[in-house]
Parts: C-alpha cells; sequence; structure tokens
C-alpha cells in the first residue's frame, strides 16, 4: 500500500467521531427538550453525510470485518447490497433536491439540505463499494490451481 493510500485510509477514521457527533445531535432533544429537534436532526443529516463521504476514503483493496467480506465475496448478496445502496443514494437525492427546491424556506427547507448531503455522501459511499464488489467477489477472482488469486496475472 503507497503512502498515499496508507494517508487517505487513516483519514478515513475521521468518520467514526463524526458519526458520534451526529448520533450526539439525533439524541440532543431528549435531554435538552424537543424544540430544536429539527435543527438537530438537520445538523445530524448533515455530519452524517461528510462522515460518510470520509468513509469512501478507505481502501477498497481490504474488508474491515468478516461480514462485509463474505458481502462483498458473494456476487448475489454485493449486487443486492449495491442495489440497496443506488436505490438509498437516489431516494435521498430525490427527496432533498425536492424538498430544498420546493419548499419556501424554514425547516423543511433545511432538514430538506440535511437529507441532500446525506444523500451526496451516499453517492461517494456507492462508488467505494462498486471497488469492494469488483476486488472481492470470488466469481471474478476465483483463486488458480496454484492456490493463488490470479487476479494479478490478469490482464
Amino acid at each position: 500500500m503507497s503512502k498515499v493510500t496508507r494517508l487517505f485510509h487513516a483519514v478515513s477514521y475521521l468518520q467514526y467521531p463524526l458519526l458520534l457527533v451526529s448520533l450526539f445531535y439525533v439524541v440532543q432533544p431528549y435531554f435538552t427538550g424537543f424544540d430544536g429537534f429539527w435543527q438537530g436532526l438537520n445538523k445530524a443529516l448533515v455530519v452524517a453525510g461528510v462522515a460518510i463521504s470520509f468513509s469512501t476514503l478507505q481502501d477498497t483493496t481490504t474488508t474491515q470485518n468478516a461480514f462485509s467480506k463474505r458481502i462483498w465475496q458473494d456476487p448475489r448478496k454485493g449486487r443486492l447490497a449495491l442495489i440497496a445502496l443506488a436505490a438509498s443514494a437516489a431516494a435521498m437525492l430525490v427527496a432533498g433536491l425536492y424538498g430544498f427546491l420546493v419548499s419556501s424556506g424554514g425547516i423543511i427547507q433545511e432538514v430538506a439540505f440535511g437529507v441532500l448531503m446525506l444523500g451526496i455522501g451516499y453517492i461517494g459511499l456507492l462508488k467505494a463499494a462498486i471497488e469492494m464488489y469488483e476486488n472481492h467477489r470470488l466469481d471474478k477472482h476465483a483463486p488458480d490451481a496454484s492456490g493463488g488469486s490470479g487476479a494479478a496475472r490478469r490482464s
């Protein structure tokens, strides 16, 4: 792994503190009252979108855990995961754009902006997921007779 790849992979771990900040904004109304619920939700959506964008900087040639590896190695499960991510991203982008452009301002426009930011983050996540799927699926990278992956020798 090159120095730049390692740097980006290390920076991708900023997703976790950002997700904690997002979680804070979600649970904050339970402790301070629900008067600021929508503002907190908007902040949570924006920060979650940024966090998901950071997650796309990770090295897609490795998986983080066995669960993820099982999904990306299985062509059917990987395809279903990509479809779910694409549908989620499309729904967030459409709903966010609609709410942002059609509303006359106020909290609906703010929350729509948050949904739009989360959808943009999901687009980056979808790209990284496609790379994970291509890098790990077993039907494209079946082990050869020598026990190696065979993927490195293909052109």
